[in-house]
């Protein structure tokens, strides 16, 4: 419901009452995401809950909660005979909570739209109100673990089924180097939600015009690192391969506890670039983790398709996927990290 918290706000200032379709579970190859919401006031629609699949039915059920105020929760899959011909053919299964939106809720997406961590609990089965506290505590971990799920919680002689919606700040992309190829990433890893920061100590080209998108540092790199706190979710791209803090700040990267760290340049730099770690001490332990050349091979050359490179390579990283052709990959389009561990 987080992605579509700043058109609902608007429509709830503007009086129009809604009612939000939001995917608590996905199995299979579902064409989006646990948390995707759909809202509909009667007359327009906002968002998007399967990219196409089955939107007109959730929306006859939105017009059901809009003229009864319940909530329901519907499902469709493989197993659903009607799943076809509500434009489910992509194979997988959708669990879907449809209710109105409450102060509550508006109260939630206020807070994250004003740029703070915020959560929804919603109780799918069982007595939200006798275990009120115990949901509330439950959903304030979430919250700082930044995690979306639907869980059952364990409350003595009751289970009940709450789906956690959290929305945290967002990932942040260190970018080392003004250029045009830092340029053109900043602009593509906003557009996927990363707060985005190009640290160059060189005033002439790290500037707010060349990166409108970005946070602009004028810094030694590795000094400003120093100052920095980041967390798992994080990204560290070197693009400028400035031999006078090169390979100071790609040792520094990797020691920190980020998600991805990499670094431009030819096989040949690459290859000096370890060089120089080895001396400095880094690990080889450390020096895998390095992505080096940055990037997946896709053929990129100019500055918008190595971004787009940079940017599969990550969230290739991120999801625990190889990168290939899917033509040349078998199972489920969409299986989990996780459920891929599993399996290996």
């Amino acid at each position: 419901m987080f992605e579509i918290a700043d058109r609902l706000l608007a429509g709830l200032a503007a009086g129009r009452n809604f009612a939000v379709a939001t995917a608590v579970s996905i199995e299979g190859s579902a064409p989006r995401t646990v948390g995707t919401s759909m809202a509909y006031d009667g007359e327009t629609v906002i968002g998007s809950i399967a990219g196409g699949c089955v939107e007109g039915a959730v929306v006859d059920t939105c017009e059901s909660v809009l003229a009864d105020g319940i909530p329901r929760t519907v499902e469709y899959g493989v197993s659903d005979e009607s799943a076809f011909a509500v434009g489910l053919t992509c194979g997988g299964q959708l669990r879907i909570r449809v209710a109105l939106v409450t102060a509550p809720i508006a109260d939630a997406l206020r807070e994250a739209s004003a740029g703070r961590p915020s959560g929804i609990a919603t109780v799918i089965s069982g007595d939200a109100t006798r275990h009120a506290n115990r949901i509330a505590a439950e959903l304030a971990a979430r919250v700082t673990l930044g995690e979306t799920a639907l869980a059952t919680i364990d409350c003595g002689t009751d289970l009940v089924d709450v789906f956690f919606e959290v929305w945290a700040a967002p990932p942040r992309m260190i970018v080392i180097g003004a250029m045009d190829f830092s340029a053109a990433l900043a602009t593509a890893a906003a557009a996927l939600g990363y707060r985005v920061t190009v640290c160059d100590p060189r005033g002439l080209f790290a500037t707010a015009s060349r990166f409108p998108l970005a946070e602009v540092v004028v810094q030694w790199p590795s000094t400003w690192l120093a100052e920095q706190q980041l967390d798992d979710r994080a990204v560290i791209c070197v693009l400028a391969h400035d031999d006078r803090f090169d390979a100071e700040i790609i040792a520094q990267a990797l020691a920190l506890p980020v998600a991805f760290v990499g670094a431009m340049g030819s096989r040949r730099t690459h290859d000096r670039r370890v060089a120089s770690l080895r001396d400095r001490g880094v690990s080889e332990h450390a020096i895998a983790r390095l992505h080096s050349p940055i990037g997946l091979d896709i053929g990129a050359s100019t500055p918008e398709e190595t971004a787009v490179s940079i940017l599969a390579e990550v969230i290739a990283q991120r999801g625990g996927a190889a990168g290939g052709p899917l033509r040349e990959s078998s199972g489920s389009i969409h299986e989990s990290k996780h459920a891929r561990a599993l399996l290996d």
